[in-house]
């Protein structure tokens, strides 16, 4: 069974605009959340954290350059309907989604 990959921005990044400030995207934060809730799934998923500036390569080479937005998941074998498609990758970008379908499918509580 392959494993999915989740794609999520480096926590306490920084900005030009805003040197010595450090950020959190608050999309990839609420998967943040149910990984640090969850510590056994990390050993299930391969996540990687990206710099928040783009461009992010290794989400290019995933998915495609008009698909940088994160939180994204990259589906392995068990891919829903609702997939979205870019090449032969089958990827969620939509962070409820995401959230919903970790809930689904690796038996966590249900996410409402």
């Amino acid at each position: 069974m392959a494993k999915d990959t989740l794609f999520l921005i480096e926590p306490r990044f920084e900005v030009p605009k805003r040197p010595g400030v450090r950020f959190v995207c608050p999309y990839c934060n609420q998967v943040e959340g149910l990984l640090a809730g969850f510590p056994d799934l990390a050993a299930r998923l391969d996540i990687r954290r990206v710099d928040f500036a783009r461009p992010r390569e290794a989400v290019i080479a995933a998915v495609g350059e008009e698909n940088q937005s994160l939180p994204l998941r990259v589906l392995g074998d068990d891919v829903p309907e609702d997939a979205l498609v870019s090449g032969d990758a089958r990827f969620v970008q939509d962070t409820k989604r995401i959230l919903a379908l970790l809930a689904e499918h690796r038996s966590f509580p249900r996410l409402h």
